[in-house]
């Protein structure tokens, strides 16, 4: 029989079509699937499992008429606790922000999604305010590794992850200001992208500014391309957000990777240590995308770790954050989260634009490096997944969980797109991913070559223990 928890968004919706199975089915195995991965993972803070089922009768009913409701009419999706959601809390992994009503909004990508008939599983984990790469909150506690429960899921849309690599969903919403729908996808084995920013609108504003995207997780590249073209329309909210997308997502899927020019760049000129597991694997990856006629060089691109920048924009955004809060709900914080906001409550203006400056030329050097290449490829961390509940691995001397993801937050800096796509896994059974990255506005390319390699069986997603 065929374990419906294990399909993607594309096969559910032919099934669909066909009549081979129903969106009531499919709703309940993943909420069965949620309910039972949450005492070992605690990927959800909250699932909504009556309004689910109420939802995926509706599209069965429309299904059974042939007048689906949309592109993804039916299909379970959860959303991460940073996004609105109409009718639940979002509490963003916080015990300062209350409960208390009314929560009588979507945000954008929730928006399409409803407009598109998906049926909503429920909320998942981030660490509070989506601050770190790790996903443990004082107000909901670890998420864990689908892979092995002793190891971090990675985040901040950890729980995103975990619930997408063990069936309690085909598709998850994620956001990242820095890395955190890659970092959490390369360590559970799925597929991660972060559009180009703008490309799906965000609302309310993110504290953390134009280095945060909406972007989504899934099974597979052909997933993400039709949640992309979903999600990725205009919302008059955002007033960042571009304008249509310049063609379906999907339908570029098909033009391969042939004749594109590829950059393949294993440790950013020297600069990172990566372990030696993870090299083999994304270059047996980046062999497989010569061998499907891309022109691949290895080189790197022109610059040095924007880390300084990157910290003195990211911890202005959690001092911006706390700033509304009391002093009360400021004791509540996770003691990490105090500890940024209060560097980044003593930068000056002008350290402020200083950093800005740095990334207006670190994207101008991305995009004089993209005249001449199509893509860049790199490992998307330079480790597996660590133990669960720290922010960095042990020993390892690092402070700051930029320290171990130095592939990930220079293009939330440049607002490129991003994908990872996972090509294998280390002596402990744990995931390795590949990093794709475009030019601005190229998330069509990120997208053909993550298609292509899964379209050739390169993509190595394990088996999580207990699916």
């Amino acid at each position: 029989m065929t374990d419906l928890t294990e399909l993607t968004a594309v096969r559910l919706v032919d099934g669909y079509r066909k009549g081979d199975f129903s969106p009531v089915e499919v709703t309940r195995a993943a909420l069965e699937r949620a309910e039972r991965i949450q005492p070992e993972l605690n990927a959800f803070v909250r699932l909504t499992g009556e309004e689910a089922l109420d939802r995926a009768r509706r599209s069965e009913e429309r299904w059974r008429r042939g007048e689906p409701g949309g592109r993804l009419d039916g299909v379970p999706v959860t959303v991460k606790d940073i996004l609105l959601m109409r009718g639940h809390p979002t509490l963003r992994g916080s015990r300062a922000v209350s409960p208390d009503g009314p929560w009588e909004e979507d945000a954008p990508s929730v928006a399409r999604l409803r407009e598109h008939g998906a049926v909503f599983l429920g909320k998942t984990t981030t660490p509070e305010y989506g601050w770190k790469g790790v996903t443990d909150s004082p107000l909901s506690g670890v998420t864990r590794n689908p892979h092995d429960p002793s190891r971090t899921a990675g985040g901040s849309s950890g729980g995103a992850g975990a619930a997408v690599a063990r069936g309690a969903g085909p598709l998850a919403l994620g956001t990242d200001g820095g890395g955190s729908v890659r970092i959490p996808a390369s360590f559970c084995g799925i597929f991660g992208l972060k559009p180009t920013y703008g490309r799906v609108p965000l609302y309310p504003a993110s504290a953390f500014g134009t280095l945060a995207h909406v972007g989504p997780m899934t099974r597979d590249a052909a997933d993400a391309a039709l949640m992309l073209d979903v999600i990725g329309t205009p919302d008059a909210r955002d007033w960042s957000a571009l304008g249509p997308a310049p063609g379906s997502y999907t339908d570029a899927l098909a033009e391969g990777v042939r004749g594109l020019r590829v950059a393949y760049s294993p440790s950013l000129g020297g600069q990172v240590a990566v372990r030696p597991a993870v090299a083999s694997a994304v270059r047996r990856g980046v062999e497989r995308l010569a061998e499907l006629g891309a022109y691949v060089t290895e080189t790197d691109p022109d610059f040095t770790d924007p880390v300084d920048a990157f910290h003195t924009l990211w911890f202005s955004g959690a001092a911006r954050v706390a700033q509304r809060l009391r002093a009360w709900q400021r004791e509540l914080l996770d003691p990490g989260l105090r500890d940024v906001v209060g560097t980044g409550a003593r930068y000056s203006a002008l350290e402020y634009l200083a950093a800005v400056d740095v990334r207006m030329e670190l994207g101008r050097r991305m995009g004089r490096f993209h005249e001449a290449y199509d893509l860049l490829v790199t490992p998307t961390l330079p480790i597996t997944a660590f133990e669960a509940g720290a922010e960095v691995p042990k020993g390892s001397g690092l402070r700051r969980w930029t320290g171990w993801t130095p592939f990930t937050y220079p293009f939330n800096l440049t607002q490129q797109p991003a994908a990872t796509v996972p090509v294998g896994t280390d002596g402990d059974g744990l995931p390795i991913g590949l990093h794709l990255v475009a030019a601005r506005h190229r998330d069509d390319l990120v997208l053909r070559a993550a298609h292509a390699l899964y379209e050739a069986g390169v993509p190595v997603s394990p088996t999580p223990a207990g699916s």
